[in-house]
């Protein structure tokens, strides 16, 4: 178990802060760590190879501290998560008007890879679903594979604060099982969705999703977008703040596949899930969250995940719509003046 440190400070800092919200995440974890309900995904088959026991609880606060709780610095593929931060690069790149042209951000009940398009203006539903991802990947801009790959492995560093690796093992699992998602590819191409490149796209696509994260990089992840786009830890800017509406009002109605109309009631805070594990939420100007457990339910959202993220949500009254009084105080669990 590691204690909540400073993300400042070194590795081999001892220093902690005196919060009880370090106990609490301790106590969700404890309280969650039995919960076996779930599969690990196994469409994918290095995916199967996941020990269902990890889990891990990490809480970032835009003044750079952290709260955690087991299992943080174990490594998970980042898979559908990556797409909320590929859709902010394809906003910069072209901005909001263009980019509405390729991808609709409209919820569907349809399943994430489901080969459907919006059938009256056959764009791809939302960027979270794998036609809208793919097309947004398609959007990112640079002179051939390893620039566009380069550009998004850079970007990615801004939002983590470090240099990040490929699992090249997954990556030639999914381009060798996912022709599911080159129907859908070249069904886009058939309406100009995407360009030509489609090898080249998917290629990009399937990389992305097997960048190698763990569920701190992901807590400061999702800070970085409740800091406004700026990483509380290096200061560095990762996305432009025109556009940090956009992709948290994507991930609050879009991010949690199939489920994601009853997350938006039970949970409110935007969120995104991918099927390695990981559960990357965010309230913003508070805290960002980032949770890792294999087991998956039936729509691919991390079971343990949810339940965390609900938890804190409720009991700190960080619904969006919330007006009843909290049951815990955030300010006063973090630590006066930390927020």
């Amino acid at each position: 178990m590691v204690d909540n440190q400073d993300l400042n400070s070194s590795p081999s800092s001892t220093s902690t802060i005196a919060s009880p919200f370090y106990n609490y995440l301790q106590e969700l974890y404890e309280r969650y760590q039995c919960l076996d309900d779930g599969t690990v995904a196994n469409y994918i088959p290095e995916l199967a190879l996941a020990n269902p026991q990890w889990f891990g609880i990490c809480v970032v606060i835009p003044k750079g501290k952290f709260f955690q709780a087991g299992e943080c610095q174990r490594l998970f593929t980042i898979q559908s998560i990556s797409k909320a931060f590929i859709y902010g690069m394809a906003l910069e790149d072209h901005g909001r008007d263009y980019v509405n042209c390729k991808v609709s951000v409209e919820p569907t009940v349809e399943e994430f890879n489901s080969i459907v398009l919006d059938e009256k203006t056959n764009r791809p539903y939302n960027p979270m679903v794998n036609a809208g991802a793919i097309a947004t990947t398609d959007l990112i801009k640079g002179n051939g594979a390893t620039e566009r790959l380069k550009r998004i492995l850079h970007v990615f560093r801004l939002y983590t604060g470090r240099d990040l690796d490929i699992n090249v093992p997954v990556f030639l699992s999914e381009r060798s099982t996912n022709n599911r998602n080159r129907a859908i590819a070249y069904l886009m191409l058939n309406f100009g969705m995407v360009t030509e490149r489609i090898e080249e796209t998917l290629d990009l696509y399937f990389q992305q999703c097997s960048i190698m994260i763990n569920a701190r990089d992901l807590a400061v992840m999702t800070a970085t977008l409740a800091n406004g786009g700026i990483n509380p830890i290096t200061g560095e800017r990762a996305l432009d703040e025109r556009y940090v509406q956009d992709v948290l009002s994507v991930m609050l109605t879009c991010g949690m596949y199939n489920y994601s109309g009853e997350w938006v009631y039970r949970v409110g805070i935007p969120a995104k899930s991918g099927v390695g594990g990981g559960i990357g939420a965010i309230v913003p100007g508070k805290l960002g969250i980032g949770t890792f457990s294999p087991l998956l339910d039936t729509r691919g959202n991390s079971v343990r995940g949810m339940k965390v993220c609900e938890d804190i949500a409720q009991d700190f009254g960080l619904h969006l719509f919330n007006v009843a009084q909290p049951k815990y105080n955030l300010q006063d669990w973090i630590e006066p003046n930390e927020l």
